[in-house]
């Protein structure tokens, strides 16, 4: 059985959708601060499978040791925190006691209970600001804004207690930036209030729900001035989360892998397939960067083809296509009448 915190998430329901159609049993752990039940409801009928779903945070020591002793748990694969660059640059505490003091506590309780196979969700950004790209496992980190700062300390945490138990399995997967939705447009990224990420935004704009896109700075040192990222399709990043617990079945220690495609695309070249992708017209404005923000960031994912035998297979143009079909079909995000059944632990 699969413990994922966070599940109700946009790759965390990918995530279980993929584990369950490989026949895992899945408890998801998720207070919904960002997130909706009706996501997991979706994951269920698409699959045509059951998840134990219980509302709560990972902070809460008590409700972790009621649901160790509860389920016969093998293995964590924790999303559960918070993710907006810009937000943590205004509060940076409740970053850290997100991000950080969930993680330890989590980890605590699982040790509590002999659970020692963990895949842990953290990001690119513990590069910060990279010398060079494309970026590989080896390269220096540093963070420059305080999500990425709270993605960093929990490796850091992690490999400390690999060292100290080598008995610890774990796999630190460094995202890039995931796009897209399932293709049957059923579930897909449903951001609270203003999209913070470009595509779910574009997409936004794109059915006429906002106005205009605001793109941040259009003088990096890039083709056409505009930041480059690596977007990564969600349905290749949440097969990449089960490739990692395939590979920790048989192998001690920590495993540090990027999740990226290994090619960079421009702000203006997302606006120009997503146009292509759904026949609208995409509004922007230039507008000054963001703090905290860089210029290109695109992933060598040599390494996780070599240890976890992975690679992402869908191009720009599937993820376009995807999101559009999410945002077309489902115009105002998740229905909040659409619930799973929840478990109380209280």
């Amino acid at each position: 059985m699969i413990l994922v915190t966070g599940g109700a998430g946009y790759i965390g329901s990918h995530t279980c959708l993929e584990l369950l159609q490989q026949r895992y049993s899945v408890v998801v752990l998720d207070n919904f601060c960002n997130s909706k039940p009706t996501s997991l409801h979706r994951v269920e009928n698409l699959v045509g499978g059951k998840m134990t779903v219980v509302r709560g945070d990972v902070r809460n020591r008590a409700l972790l040791r009621k649901l160790f002793t509860a389920y016969q748990i093998d293995a964590v694969v924790h999303f559960a925190g918070l993710k907006a660059v810009g937000e943590s640059v205004q509060q940076p505490l409740i970053y850290y006691d997100n991000n950080v003091v969930g993680s330890v506590t989590l980890t605590e309780v699982m040790a509590e209970y002999g659970v020692k196979t963990l895949v842990f969700s953290s990001s690119a950004t513990v590069y910060g600001d990279p010398a060079s790209v494309p970026i590989r496992e080896d390269f220096p980190v540093g963070t420059t804004n305080p999500y990425g700062s709270s993605k960093l300390m929990v490796e850091r945490i992690y490999r400390d207690l690999a060292v100290a138990d080598p008995t610890w399995r774990i796999a630190l997967l460094r995202y890039f930036n995931p796009v897209g939705a399932h293709q049957s447009g059923m579930i897909g990224e449903d951001p609270n209030g203003i999209p913070n990420n470009l595509m779910p935004f574009i997409a936004q704009v794109a059915s006429g729900r906002r106005e205009h896109l605001n793109i941040w700075g259009n003088d990096y040192s890039t083709p056409d001035g505009t930041g480059v990222r690596d977007y990564i399709h969600v349905t290749d990043l949440a097969l990449g989360h089960l490739a990692a617990l395939q590979a920790l079945q048989d192998k001690d220690g920590v495993l540090t892998v990027n999740l990226g495609t290994g090619q960079g695309h421009s702000v203006l070249e997302m606006v120009s397939a997503f146009e292509a992708a759904s026949g609208k017209k995409i509004p922007y404005r230039i507008a000054p960067r963001r703090p905290g923000d860089i210029g290109a960031c695109y992933a060598d994912p040599a390494l996780a083809a070599q240890l976890l035998g992975w690679r992402a297979e869908l191009g720009i143009d599937a993820m376009c296509r995807d999101a559009w079909r999410w945002q077309s079909m489902n115009p105002e995000g998740y229905f909040e009448t659409e619930r799973v059944q929840e478990l109380s632990f209280a």
